[in-house]
């Protein structure tokens, strides 16, 4: 099967789904994030900090492309991967685009758990009470990249195993019909 890329806003459960999802599938899960940081040797964060967005976007890119050419896989792309270069037509062109969509206030809620906030480069410097209008506006910027995605999922009830096992049964139904 070609790849499916998972894309949308950070906390929107790419890779609690994602996990799931290939799990359920007998696929592989890439998280495109931790396969960077496995080649730099460095989180998220320090890559940001040490080595700036612009080398970040480069190795993006690079991570991108050698997942594309892989069969059976689920990549989880990170939530600003859509928004630049090339990456939603090379997405678009390689595989299955799938944009998981949840409100800003229930992503909010998520990013604001303290192990999900300190792993988050853009925001784990910032004052909680900044958390959910950053998110609206970075939603709306964000959505015309978004919306070319083949299809939308809704990922809300994702906060049990239960029901992350339950979303993820419904989202492979709709990508093997």
């Amino acid at each position: 099967m070609k790849p499916v890329f998972l894309i949308g806003y950070m906390g929107c459960g790419k890779t609690t789904l994602g996990e799931v999802l290939a799990r359920q599938m007998g696929m592989r899960y890439i998280d495109l994030d931790e396969l960077i940081e496995t080649r730099q040797g460095m989180s998220t964060v320090r890559i940001f900090e040490e080595l700036g967005e612009p080398r970040f976007r480069e190795l993006e890119i690079q991570a991108l492309q050698d997942s594309a050419a892989m069969t059976d896989v689920i990549i989880g792309t990170g939530g600003g991967t859509p928004c630049h270069g090339e990456n939603m037509a090379l997405m678009n062109r390689a595989g299955i685009t799938v944009w998981l969509t949840t409100s800003p206030e229930r992503i909010t809620a998520r990013l604001l758990l303290p192990e999900q906030k300190c792993k988050r480069p853009k925001i784990c410097h910032l004052p909680d009470e900044a958390l959910l209008p950053m998110v609206e506006a970075e939603l709306q910027a964000r959505t015309p990249y978004y919306d070319q995605a083949q299809m939308q999922f809704d990922s809300t009830d994702i906060e049990t195993a239960e029901a992350t096992e339950r979303t993820a049964r419904r989202l492979a139904a709709l990508l093997l019909e």
